[in-house]
C-alpha cells in the first residue's frame, strides 16, 4: 500500500496531482514586472547622475529640511497636539510644567555662578 492510501484524512481523489500544480500559462515570473513598477529607493536625493531637474532637486532638499525641523522641535511637549489642533494631554501638560521648573532651576544655578549640585563635594 502506498502512503496516501493509509491516510485517514479524506480520500485519494482530493489529492490528485492536477489539483496541486498550476497551469504554465498562468504562471508568471515576478522578475518580468520588476522594471514596470518603481523600485523602492531608486532615486537618491543627492545622486548627481540622477536625471531629475534642478527644480525637483531643490524642492526635495527643502522638503527634507522642513521635515528635519519638524522632528527636531523638542522644545514644548504640548506642541504636537497644538499643531494638530487638539488640546494637549494631561501628561504633556505635566511634562511642560516639569520642563519649565528645570529651566528655572538651571537659570538660577547659572546666575549664582557656582555649581550648586546637591550631593557634590567641593
Amino acid at each position: 500500500m502506498s502512503g496516501s492510501m493509509m491516510s485517514n484524512v479524506g480520500n485519494r481523489q482530493v489529492y490528485e496531482a492536477g489539483d496541486q500544480r498550476t497551469n504554465k500559462s498562468t504562471d508568471t515570473d515576478p522578475r518580468e514586472f520588476a522594471y514596470e513598477e518603481g523600485q523602492k529607493n531608486s532615486h537618491k536625493l543627492d545622486d548627481p547622475k540622477d536625471q531629475r531637474s534642478l527644480a525637483n532637486r531643490l524642492a526635495a532638499a527643502e522638503k527634507k529640511d522642513r521635515e528635519r525641523e519638524d522632528h527636531s522641535e523638542a522644545g514644548d511637549p504640548r506642541a504636537p497636539a497644538w499643531h494638530h489642533g487638539n488640546e494637549p494631554s494631561k501628561g504633556a501638560k505635566i511634562d511642560a510644567e516639569l520642563q519649565k521648573e528645570d529651566e528655572e532651576l538651571l537659570a538660577r544655578k547659572a546666575k549664582k555662578g557656582t555649581d550648586a549640585m546637591t550631593g557634590k563635594k567641593n
